[in-house]
């Protein structure tokens, strides 16, 4: 019987960029543990997501954070793995033991404070600045993350929801261990780090991506080139009830522009068709 020789190689190359997104985990790891440890569990609160679990562990059983992180994250890593990309997989195998080993690091880093909505607010600031920089790399947590792709993939739930409901179930859980005030006081700390890390992730000034059917394109192109000051694209389209031939306007803009967008459209045609979508990321900068 003869078999195929198959050689493995594992290409060497590491760049500028790999080097500081490596950093960027590192950094994040460290304040999304000192979010966990200084404030939340100094502030006997909870979390969302495995680390939530973690420390529903450490208050039922005083379980290291770190080591329950660890083991629940590598799990769910080896189950669902074939649901991240190549390059999301290589970064979330080494943020899974470079949290873990914040965890540990910080454990005696306790903030006291008579004040429980400072642990509230900056254990959300710091928990969604580290996770936000994790992301923004191209990495993930594992943990809920990859249990929310499994879901969307299987029963088609949008990402975002599911993440919300693992979310809900582990705070929900935590009524096992934390008073209602203590579940009520995590929730704010959830939303906190829900919107610091959109904003990590999105940047200073997000953008936003606008379609526009118009009976006067030409009009409202030239508007927006010397209004808004930004490049505009014509698309072909097609109406399916009337056939008749249309001419689709796309810009994206910064988000701040919008309602100046919104305005000067309606100024010129009140019955214009526009619809905004939210744009992830965007490369260029062309005048189109």
């Amino acid at each position: 019987m003869n078999f195929d020789k198959r050689k493995l190689s594992i290409n060497p190359k590491v760049t500028q960029q790999t080097l500081i997104n490596i950093l960027t985990i590192i950094v994040g790891s460290f304040l999304f543990a000192i979010g966990v440890n200084s404030f939340m569990i100094a502030g006997n609160l909870g979390e969302g997501g495995f680390i939530g679990i973690s420390i529903i562990l450490y208050y039922a059983f005083d379980i290291s954070t770190a080591l329950s992180n660890f083991i629940l994250n590598s799990l769910i890593l080896i189950v669902g793995f074939k649901f991240l990309g190549k390059r999301a997989m290589y970064y979330t195998i080494f943020t899974v033991p470079m949290t873990s080993l914040a965890l540990w690091l910080t454990e005696t880093w306790q903030v006291q404070t008579d004040e429980i909505l400072i642990n509230t607010v900056f254990g959300g600031l710091l928990i969604g600045t580290g996770i936000g920089l994790i992301l923004r790399v191209g990495s993930t947590t594992a943990g809920t993350t990859i249990l929310a792709k499994m879901a969307n993939k299987y029963m088609d739930v949008n990402v975002s929801y599911a993440l919300l409901f693992f979310d809900l179930i582990v705070i929900t859980i935590g009524l096992t261990v934390m008073s209602l005030e203590q579940v009520l006081l995590t929730v704010i700390a959830l939303y906190v780090a829900t919107k610091v890390m959109d904003f990590i992730i999105e940047g200073m000034n997000p953008k936003k991506a606008i379609t526009i059917i118009s009976e006067q394109p030409d009009t409202l192109g030239k508007l927006i080139n010397t209004e808004i000051k930004r490049g505009v694209t014509i698309m072909d389209g097609r109406g399916f009830y009337s056939k008749e031939d249309k001419d689709i306007l796309y810009v994206v803009i910064n988000k701040n522009q919008l309602t100046r967008l919104k305005r000067l459209i309606k100024k010129q045609d009140e019955n214009a068709f526009v619809v905004v979508h939210d744009v992830n990321s965007v490369l260029g900068n062309y005048f189109i």
